[in-house]
């Protein structure tokens, strides 16, 4: 009962201060010019206000002062009303900072309740709302100390379910977007028209993120734009096409090691026709198959084990996700030693013995054909250089040594292979040891 009391009260005030016009709301397709204000020396808008007035905006940070000068620095509060209008149905964000207690009334339901003495907080409400003018009321009071009351409303930002998309109106994916949306997916052809009403017809841009949650395994990813495009995938850039052209296809291959995959697509238009469309699908036959049982006492060193050292460059490194375990490193080769030159070190912990050196090489990235490796094992140091380009996803024996089971034991690999540089691509992958003796 008391709230519909307070309701009334609010708007025979409005009745009162604009001489009825706002009882019925303001006119058609418009927000009330200002807010209607009223404020009490009590804390519980009690009596008759000290004070009415009309403001342009509800953002006040009194500090330790007074609103004016017939108001008390401490213990007042404040009632404002305002009729909004809407243009069309949408769901909008209703936001109030205050010092101390606020509370807010949407067509008389009261959607924020923050009643209590506390330091500035912000509280922040969705509701869907009508084309139409929808009434808000702010009431606010101030104890002692500082004193601030903020309220503001826009359309509250989409839910993102799908694909986040945001438009720009260049062609650069410059500055905030213009509009953001939920995208069910990425299948545009929007011949001459525009993406959206308030987007250009030519000159924009859209970038459209998300999560996919795929199985590990190989997979295709189709990529037709009109005119740039360019896609990521694991955040690898898989496809990079960003340039002025006609409808074009484009076609990339990755390993994806499973679970939420982020993908990301930029996509421009310059002129004429626009078209922008995604799709993938997994490659039959993809999902590495179960590596066998090593024999007992086999020490594996992956490439992204503890025991796993690398060195050069940090430019120059590659990630692939193909091979043992489906990633790999590489690096393009150097012609000679140079001081940029990249190089890794595969260290086991063996136990004193014999055992047979195996490399795996994967299916691409790896295309040099004198990787030289290195095996540092009790009598010294043996040198193999393998033709990486005549295996794929294939364990390649180095031979057998008799290894200390110290810290001496170790596999190493450069890039430099003496081929025309970066000719080549140099693969670093798994290396195992087999006990033999």
């Amino acid at each position: 009962m008391k709230k519909e009391v307070r309701f009334l009260l609010s708007l025979l005030i409005v009745f009162l201060l604009t001489g009825g016009a706002a009882a019925q709301g303001p006119g058609p397709q418009h927000t009330d010019p200002v807010w209607q204000a009223a404020y009490w020396n009590n804390t519980d808008l009690a009596g008759t206000p000290v004070l009415w007035r009309a403001e342009a905006n509800l953002d006040h940070d009194w500090g330790t002062g007074s609103p004016a000068p017939e108001v008390n620095a401490d213990y007042f509060s404040a009632r404002w009303t305002r009729y909004i209008y809407v243009p069309s149905p949408a769901t909008y964000r209703f936001t109030a900072t205050s010092d101390d207690g606020v509370r807010v009334w949407l067509d008389g339901a009261l959607i924020i309740n923050q009643w209590s003495d506390g330091p500035a907080r912000t509280v922040s409400v969705d509701r869907a709302l009508s084309a139409g003018h929808h009434l808000i009321i702010v009431e606010f009071y101030e104890r002692t100390g500082g004193a601030l009351i903020r309220f503001s409303w826009d359309v509250a930002p989409p839910t993102i379910t799908n694909w986040r998309g945001e438009y720009y109106n260049n062609s650069t994916l410059s500055g905030s977007p213009a509009l953001v949306r939920d995208d069910a997916s990425i299948n545009f052809n929007w011949g001459l028209g525009s993406p959206a009403p308030g987007i250009n017809a030519d000159e924009f841009s859209v970038r459209w993120t998300r999560n996919l949650n795929l199985p590990a395994g190989m997979y295709r990813f189709t990529m037709t734009v009109d005119d740039g495009g360019r896609l990521w995938v694991n955040d690898h850039l898989l496809l990079d096409a960003w340039r002025e052209q006609a409808e074009t296809t484009y076609v990339g291959d990755i390993y994806l090691p499973g679970g939420n995959i982020p993908v990301k697509m930029e996509y421009y238009e310059r002129a004429g026709h626009a078209v922008a469309k995604l799709s993938w699908q997994r490659i039959d036959g993809s999902t590495p198959p179960t590596p066998p049982a090593p024999a007992p006492g086999t020490v594996i060193v992956d490439d992204t084990d503890a025991g796993f050292v690398t060195g050069g460059s940090a430019t120059g490194w590659r990630v692939a996700y193909v091979g043992y375990n489906g990633r790999m490193l590489w690096t393009y080769n150097n012609d000679r030693i140079r001081t940029n030159y990249n190089w890794a070190r595969w260290y086991p912990r063996l136990r004193a013995g014999w055992y047979e050196v195996f490399v795996y090489i994967p299916s691409r990235n790896a295309t040099t054909t004198k990787a030289r490796y290195w095996i540092s094992h009790a009598d010294g140091f043996t040198l193999r250089v393998v033709n990486q380009s005549a295996y794929g996803n294939q364990w390649v024996s180095l031979g057998t040594y008799r290894f200390r089971g110290t810290r001496d034991d170790y596999v190493s690999l450069a890039d430099v292979t003496f081929e025309p540089r970066l000719s080549r691509q140099v693969g670093f992958d798994a290396v195992k040891w087999v006990p033999k003796r």
